[in-house]
């Protein structure tokens, strides 16, 4: 056993600092429902015991299985089937498993690896019962608890609090899988202590208002403890499990923290509200801190590979989130849709987070065929294995390395989240291919932005954008950072507002000619005089795309500004606009109205959190309603556009002619004439695309 240790801050009693008066270790803290007070335990009650083969909870919904947790440690992820895989990944040197061990052992060696934790080390003890790494995860977590338990007895705020309890799942939790994983070396005495701080961790995360420390109160605001889409619902779900898991023969409020996790917040909570919400997998938060899924997705599969029961499948969201993800990386693979807050790297670049996602959802869903197209994807991107050594832990776990794997080209090109209100699109699974992507959908998260009928475009690289891109903070989240008609009453923006009712869809088809959307954001300014912000988009595959936007207010002196966001400095020439980027180009034709001027403001040049980019502006003003029609040409694929507010005439560089003719209350008629032409009248329906080609 690992020699125990003492310091001045043990000689008062774990009791004591943790604030459980009767003595008891724990015995503050209910893992029950919210409704357990304060001084309730759950000794004795349920399957507490975990005597005998395992223990059987009591969760509720149709998970795959009957989920029984181990008697024995370890409790955690490690049945028999990942011990034999992982350790034979370790014999046989993957690269995967090499790498990973060498991040481990630069600390186990004196190094201070960035973001080392305690449970990476406890990882490999399991694998190779080498007592080095149970000695250097233990230390870790022992570290760590002392420290906290320091400023718990100063009368302070221990740190797992920080930031109303963010990293609560990635410090708990740590210190849970080291004790379970290196169960046979922890000292009762560390055990203990270590309980009653994670007991009292996770009993302040669901009941803030009586939130405590060493006895002194320290309420919080409750931030996203009933919001299972917000990236904090994760974190605390992560605590809550592991403490459930890995102490639930030893600890009294275990049994609590398991239902209050199965129960209470995945069957209760966070099943219905993504079945309502999240149709189409994604995140309300975008694709910067919506990256956060991840986590959950680990949940699922700890779960799982812990209890026997599959949880999952409980919703469609984790096995649509395959496609989605897959479909918002952009043609190159270097980067995906800008949408939604992006402090860490507001350029939204594919990063290790990107990679871990999939690759976690590929460990649900082995043979799904979206599965198996987005190996080939991470295969070919830019982030091939983890980047970072922090995260060389999920290539070891999910390594796809002899996994079987399909062509992009298997799925359909265009893919319609509707729960996030997010549609992706690409005239074909080439590195060149035309990529759009279209806001139409719920503004409802803080991380989200002001982008409602926001259109994107890429071919080689950004050619239409969300300026956030450029931004210094990644967090700018106004209108004017996006492709989207701006209203303007009284010199001031009028701005969306977060929680109002969503973006009405009206129709959205596709086929292997012609998409069509057409959507009205005048829900999400909730009222404010807004009656109409409606946006028709028809793009004629691969590179031309005419758009169409109606602006109604009750304020007929309103300014509508149609804006586009663009990397590349424009040139105006008459009703024309070019981009000449490095890969490609894009021109923008302003059809309606016919005069008046098109303005370009440089970014860099008026904002100072900016540092590049450029936006696009044809403002209209005088009448209740103002129309605007644009006509978007993708590497020269457009010579010239004409025609009104309701119809566009546009020649093609291939020779061909398209007319667009749009009408209130019913679809658009689409005729190309030229080689491969063609005639449609778009349907004001809402179609259902499938996942895979056709």
């Amino acid at each position: 056993m690992v020699e125990t240790r003492f310091f001045g801050v043990l000689s008062l009693s774990l009791a004591t600092l943790l604030g459980c008066e009767d003595g008891s270790v724990g015995s503050s803290s209910s893992g029950g429902s919210d409704g357990a007070g304060a001084g309730e335990t759950t000794a004795g009650t349920g399957a507490g015991s975990g005597t005998g083969a395992g223990a059987t909870t009591g969760g509720g919904g149709e998970g795959a299985g009957e989920p029984v947790i181990p008697a024995e440690h370890p409790r955690v992820y490690f049945n028999d089937q990942q011990v034999a895989r992982l350790s034979a990944a370790l014999e046989q040197g993957t690269t995967a498993a090499v790498r990973f061990r060498d991040f481990v052992d630069q600390r186990l060696q004196g190094g201070d690896p960035y973001e080392f934790r305690g449970w990476h080390a406890a990882l490999l003890y399991v694998l190779t019962n080498d007592q080095a790494y149970a000695d250097l995860a233990i230390s870790y977590a022992d570290d760590y608890v002392m420290q906290e338990e320091a400023l718990i007895a100063a009368g302070e705020r221990p740190n797992v609090a920080f930031d109303s309890y963010l990293e609560v799942g990635d410090r708990v939790g740590d210190v849970m899988l080291v004790y379970d994983w290196c169960h046979d070396r922890v000292t009762p005495e560390q055990g203990a202590r270590w309980i009653a701080w994670a007991n009292q961790a996770v009993y302040n995360v669901w009941h803030p208002e009586e939130a405590t420390w060493g006895g002194a109160s320290f309420p919080w605001s409750g931030w996203s403890i009933d919001d299972p889409v917000n990236n904090y619902y994760f974190s605390f779900l992560r605590a809550t499990m592991l403490v459930g898991l890995a102490t639930y023969a030893e600890n009294p409020d275990a049994p609590g923290w398991v239902d209050q996790f199965r129960q209470t917040k995945i069957a209760d909570q966070l099943v219905p509200r993504y079945e309502a919400e999240l149709t189409g997998g994604g995140s309300r938060e975008g694709t910067g801190y919506g990256v956060a899924m991840a986590g959950l997705f680990k949940l699922y599969d700890i779960w799982e590979q812990s209890t026997g029961e599959s949880i999952d499948d409980l919703t469609s969201h984790a096995r649509l989130s395959v496609p989605y993800l897959t479909h918002a990386i952009v043609p190159t693979t270097d980067r995906l849709a800008p949408i939604g807050d992006h402090a860490r790297d507001s350029t939204a670049s594919l990063f290790d987070y990107h990679r871990d996602y999939l690759l976690a959802l590929g460990s649900l869903y082995p043979s799904d065929p979206a599965v198996l197209a987005s190996r080939t994807l991470l295969a070919s991107s830019s982030v091939p294995e983890m980047g970072q050594g922090f995260m060389r832990f999920s290539d070891f776990l999910y390594d796809p390395a002899g996994q079987p794997s399909a062509g992009l080209e298997t799925l359909y090109p265009v893919y319609h989240a509707q729960g996030v209100g997010h549609v992706f699109g690409r005239s074909d699974w080439t590195p060149n291919a035309t990529w759009m992507g279209l806001i139409a959908g719920s503004y409802s998260q803080s991380h989200a932005h002001h982008d409602q009928g926001s259109l994107l475009v890429y071919q080689g690289e950004w050619l239409a954008y969300d300026a956030n891109v450029d931004s210094h903070s990644g967090i700018r989240q106004e209108e004017e950072l996006h492709n989207l008609v701006r209203i303007e009453a009284g010199g001031q923006v009028v701005r969306m507002h977060e929680g109002a009712p969503p973006t009405v869809l009206h129709a959205l088809a596709d086929d292997a000619q012609v998409f069509y959307l057409s959507a009205d954001a005048a829900p999400v300014y909730d009222g404010q005089g807004v009656d109409r912000v409606g946006r028709e988009v028809v793009w004629i595959k691969p590179g031309v795309f005419v758009v169409r936007d109606v602006v109604a207010t009750s304020d007929a002196s309103a300014r509508r500004v149609y804006q586009l966001n663009t990397p590349i400095s424009p040139s105006v020439s008459g009703r024309r606009v070019t981009m000449d980027g490095q890969s490609s180009s894009l021109d923008l034709f302003v059809v309606a109205p016919s005069s008046g001027p098109i303005s370009t403001v440089s970014w860099a040049s008026t904002d100072d959190d900016v540092q590049a980019g450029y936006r696009i502006e044809v403002a209209q003003q005088g009448d209740a309603t103002e129309s605007f029609l644009t006509v978007l040409g993708v590497g020269g694929a457009v010579t010239s556009a004409s025609g009104s507010s309701t119809s566009a005439t546009v020649t093609l560089s291939d020779g061909r002619t398209a007319t667009v003719s749009f009408s209130d209350g019913a679809g658009p008629h689409v005729e190309v004439t030229g080689a491969g032409g063609f005639v449609r009248d778009l349907p004001m329906t809402v179609q259902t695309l499938p996942l895979e080609a056709q």
